[in-house]
């Protein structure tokens, strides 16, 4: 080539053309030939190398292959060859334009730069693909990681660039840049703030992809979709989705119901208000009628000399009622408690955990079981309590109040 562009030189100069001019024309006509030349090898290689991987991956059944293609890795790789091809050709082509060769040069050189960041930008992420693959690893997302390590390659590819078209010390340069930390903590404030959160929620094992977590400010109430540098996406039980910083679960408390996920059942605990007017000594009469027409205190006998009350009958009768209930977690807490009377009667606290967890089941088995419970007061000569019609409605006027768990 270098031969080409002296004849051509020879030529142009004898038609009366100034030698500059000419000098200039022969080495772009080269420059563009190793352009031309470069693209080809490019399409040879991405035609023959990308595509076989390519056929490959679609025969192979394991996920790097396909994640490896998805994330263009192989042909972010094959533009270096271009690159160094041209790199290293140039000077045939700029004999005697040393400035245009320097230019060009550091023209390729940031070229594969930018191929070598986007090849391991692609990595990266696949990477980050087989480890989700992994349904153990699934409760502990590394996407937050994965973009550190993106802004960071970034961030040193930016410098190196710089660098090369500046002609300067890539080191030299990053350490010139030590004055405007203040200003990069001021830019990259959130993304090191979800970092360090990142790293707090994944070492405690506060919150994974698939939770259902609530903010006590309302903002979000739902199952975590994607945890990331910036963001931890939430879909809400209305199908909306709020994003929340992630310093914000660390820096204020939020629920986490894994714990109950987990276990074997989900708690229920409410009263059920008797009207104290109705509380009475049972009597013997009253107590042999429970015994007949009520099975579960078939065999009920009260301790030597005790005289019980109704509304302890009945809550005996709650106890034996949730024992036997299919559905109510023996191996968990059961508890039939008396709470103190108050403006709104007697609160009878019933406190259990169902064994089906699913939301929409679970309402319907505890519904079922309370309907039962308030159906049942009346066989023991009690009422249930609440506001007559002219008194203005106050708090938990219905005969079960809910308690806050």
């Amino acid at each position: 080539m270098q031969s080409l562009g002296s004849r051509m030189n020879d030529i142009l100069t004898s038609w009366g053309i100034p030698s500059g001019v000419a000098n200039t024309f022969d080495e772009t006509v080269v420059a563009a030939l190793l352009v031309a030349l470069a693209i080809g090898v490019n399409y040879l290689c991405q035609t023959f190398l990308v595509g076989g991987a390519r056929r490959y991956a679609d025969r192979s059944s394991k996920i790097w292959n396909k994640s490896l293609m998805n994330h263009k890795v192989v042909y972010h790789l094959i533009h270096v060859i271009p690159g160094l091809l041209i790199y290293y050709l140039l000077p045939l082509a700029f004999v005697k334009g040393k400035e245009a060769l320097v230019i060009s040069q550091r023209v390729c050189e940031v070229y594969i730069i930018v191929s070598i960041l986007l090849t391991i930008n692609g990595v990266i992420l696949t990477l980050l693909d087989i480890y989700n693959s992994k349904e153990k690893q699934k409760s502990r997302p590394l996407k937050g990681f994965a973009q550190v390590l993106q802004v960071l390659l970034f961030f040193v590819g930016g410098i190196l660039i710089v660098a090369t078209l500046m002609d300067k010390s890539a080191l030299k340069l990053l350490a010139g840049l030590g004055a405007s930390a203040a200003v990069l903590m001021l830019v990259f404030k959130d993304s090191i703030l979800g970092l360090v959160a990142g790293v707090q929620l994944s070492a405690n094992d506060m919150l994974r992809i698939g939770d259902w977590v609530t903010l006590p400010n309302g903002s979000a109430d739902g199952i975590v979709q994607e945890i990331t540098l910036n963001t931890v996406k939430i879909q809400n039980w209305d199908n909306t989705i709020s994003t929340v910083p992630p310093y914000t679960l660390v820096s204020n408390p939020f629920r986490n119901w894994r714990g109950m996920q987990e276990s074997g059942g989900r708690q229920v605990d409410k009263k059920i208000s008797l009207d104290l007017n109705t509380v009475r000594f049972c009597t013997p009469d009253m107590l042999e009628r429970y015994r007949q027409t009520i099975s579960l205190l078939a065999d009920y006998r009260p301790a030597e000399g005790e005289t019980p009350t109704n509304s302890q009958v009945y809550r005996v009768y709650i106890d034996r009622y949730l024992s036997g209930h299919p559905m109510v977690n023996q191996d968990l807490d059961l508890i039939v408690s008396q709470k103190e009377p108050n403006a709104y009667g007697l609160p009878v606290r019933v406190y259990f955990f169902v064994r089906d967890k699913a939301w929409r089941r679970y309402e319907r088995i505890q519904s079922d079981i309370f309907d039962h419970l308030l159906a049942m007061a009346p066989l023991f000569g009690l009422k249930l309590y609440q506001l007559s019609a002219d008194v203005p409605n106050g708090p938990e006027a219905a005969g079960v109040q809910k308690s806050e768990s």
